[in-house]
C-alpha cells in the first residue's frame, strides 16, 4: 500500500514538468483507494484525488480566463497551490502521518 501512495506522489511531482503523469497518478489513486481503507494511506489517496481535481478545475479556469489577462495569475496560483499540496502531503506521508482531505491546504 505504501508503495502505491509513494508512486502517486512521485507521479504528481513529475507532473510539474510532464503534466500527463498526474493523470496516471489519479487513476492509480482511484484504483487503490478502497484497498487502503482504514489506513493513513486512504487519507493520502483522498487528499491526492482532491488535489488533482481542484488543480484541473483551476487550470481550466486559468486557461479560459487567460484571454482577458487574469488567467496567467490564476494559473500561477494554481501551480503554487499544487506544489504546496504535493510537498506537504509527501512530508506527512514520509513521516507516516495522515493528511486531511478536508480544506484547501
Amino acid at each position: 500500500m505504501r508503495n502505491y501512495a509513494l508512486a502517486v506522489y512521485i507521479l504528481y511531482a513529475a507532473s510539474i514538468l510532464v503534466g500527463i503523469t498526474a493523470i496516471v497518478g489519479v487513476i492509480i489513486a482511484y484504483i487503490k483507494r478502497d484497498e487502503m481503507a482504514g489506513t493513513i494511506y486512504y487519507d493520502h489517496m483522498q487528499y491526492l484525488i482532491k488535489t488533482f481535481w481542484i488543480a484541473l478545475a483551476g487550470s481550466i479556469i486559468g486557461w479560459i480566463t487567460s484571454f482577458i489577462g487574469i488567467g496567467l495569475i490564476v494559473l500561477f496560483i494554481v501551480g503554487l497551490w499544487f506544489i504546496y499540496r504535493v510537498v506537504v502531503g509527501f512530508i506527512k506521508f514520509n513521516d507516516n502521518k495522515p493528511v486531511s482531505a478536508e480544506g484547501w491546504l
